[in-house]
């Protein structure tokens, strides 16, 4: 099986930024998702094997960006201007398929996750 492990999360105050990172290996589409205490998880943005194409959700469109280098077998989740809101656990996840989704349930793996706390 595939494994992901992300890093990258902490503590951070409001207005400031955090850059996750998902390793692992494979020609998969790649999405980043979040659940906080108590809600559903959501998505947050998936990007294409070859990086040509990306899906952002609307409350992180102008504040998030996914990247990926193959390379390294590395995806990152560079979080611009985070608010309160956005305080989750955040769970990379891989997708064999070649369409992007939103939906987790269509995802095949994922990491553990990674807390990320915004303080306000």
């Amino acid at each position: 099986q595939v494994q992901l492990v992300e890093s990258g999360g902490g503590l951070v105050q409001a207005g400031g930024s955090l850059r996750l990172f998902c390793a692992a290996s494979g020609r998969y589409a790649m999405g980043w998702f979040r659940q906080a205490p108590e809600k559903e998880r959501e998505f947050v943005a998936v990007i294409s094997w070859g990086g040509g194409r990306t899906l952002y959700a609307d409350s992180v469109k102008g504040r998030f960006t996914i990247t990926r280098d193959n390379a390294k077998n590395t995806v990152a989740l560079q979080m611009n201007s985070l608010k309160p809101e956005d305080t989750a656990v955040y769970y990379c996840a891989a997708d064999l398929e070649y369409d992007l989704t939103r939906d987790p349930n269509e995802y095949d793996y994922w990491g553990q996750g990674t807390q990320v706390t915004v303080s306000s």
